[in-house]
C-alpha cells in the first residue's frame, strides 16, 4: 500500500510486517546502515524508514531495487508479490516453516531450502530393486549341435542369471526349430533325467548330435517333435543312437 491511499487492510498490515523484518535481517547480516542503503538504492530515507519499521509498504519499483541489490526475488521481500495462482488442493503451511522462513539468517536459510530439496529429490527416486543372480553351470555349446558325449567331453563353465531355478546346468538355444516357446539365444535349465513323458521338453542325443525337443510317445511308436510347424518329426527307432539328457525346466530370456 502507498503512503496516504487510505486504512492499512489486515493483508497489507501483514506484508509490511513481512518487509520490515526482511529488511531488518538484511541490514544486520551485511552490517548495512539504514540510511546508507537507502541512499545507495536511491529511496528517500524517511520512506525507506517506514518500511523498516513496518508502517508503510515499498512501491514495486522500490522492492525491485532492494531484491537486486540483494540478489533476491521481488516476493522474497514482499509477499505480494508472490504467486497467486491457485494449486488444485489447497496447502497450509505450518507455523515452524514459516518461523524458519522468516528467522532464519542468510546462510543458514539457503542451506535449509538446499537439504530440503535434496530430501524431495531423494524422496522423488524410485529405486529399482537389485536382481539377484544365481550360479549355474554353463555348457557353451548349443542343443542343436551337440554331441553324444555332450556333458563328458564339453568344458563346463559357469553362469549368472537372474532367476533361480532347480537344474543341474544351463544350455543356449540356437535356431528356430521350438518357436514360439522358445528362441534362439534363450537360455534353458536342464534338470539331468532319463525318466521323461510323453509331451515333455528335453534335451536329447540323437545319433551324436544334440536337440531340445518334445519327445512324444504315441502306439505307432516315439519320436522327437519341433513345436514349429516348419520343421519334420524326428523319429526315435531301434537303430536311432538315442538317449535322454535331461528335462528342460525351465528358460529364461534377456531382454
Amino acid at each position: 500500500m502507498a503512503r496516504g491511499r487510505g486504512k492499512a487492510t489486515p493483508h497489507d498490515l501483514e506484508a509490511m510486517q513481512h518487509v520490515s523484518g526482511m529488511l531488518q535481517r538484511l541490514l544486520a547480516e551485511n552490517d548495512l546502515k539504514q540510511s546508507h542503503l537507502a541512499d545507495r538504492l536511491e529511496i528517500p530515507r524517511s520512506s525507506f524508514n517506514e518500511y523498516v519499521k513496518g508502517t508503510a509498504l515499498p512501491r514495486p519499483g522500490n522492492v525491485q531495487k532492494i531484491a537486486d541489490y540483494f540478489g533476491l526475488k521481488k516476493s522474497n521481500i514482499d509477499p505480494r508479490f508472490k504467486s497467486t495462482i491457485p494449486s488444485a488442493t489447497p496447502k497450509t503451511v505450518s507455523d515452524d516453516v514459516l518461523r524458519l522462513d522468516r528467522d532464519l539468517h542468510s546462510n543458514n536459510h539457503k542451506s535449509w531450502i538446499r537439504y530440503g530439496n535434496e530430501l524431495l529429490d531423494k524422496q522423488n527416486t524410485v529405486n529399482e530393486p537389485q536382481a539377484v543372480y544365481f550360479t549355474y553351470n554353463y555348457y557353451d555349446q548349443p542343443a542343436s549341435a551337440g554331441t553324444g558325449q555332450y556333458l563328458n567331453d564339453v568344458k563346463v563353465e559357469t553362469i549368472e542369471l537372474p532367476i533361480e531355478v532347480d537344474a543341474d546346468f544351463v544350455v543356449p538355444i540356437y535356431g528356430d526349430s521350438m518357436e514360439p516357446e522358445y528362441h534362439s539365444g534363450d537360455y534353458v535349465f536342464v534338470k539331468l533325467s532319463v525318466d521323461l513323458s510323453d509331451g515333455d521338453i528335453g534335451v536329447f542325443a540323437y545319433n551324436g548330435d544334440a536337440y531340445i525337443k518334445q519327445l512324444r510317445i504315441t502306439d505307432q511308436g516315439a519320436y522327437l517333435h519341433s513345436l514349429n510347424p516348419d520343421y519334420d518329426n524326428i523319429p526315435i527307432t531301434a537303430d536311432t543312437d538315442f538317449r535322454t539328457i535331461g528335462e528342460v525346466v525351465e528358460v529364461y530370456r534377456e531382454r
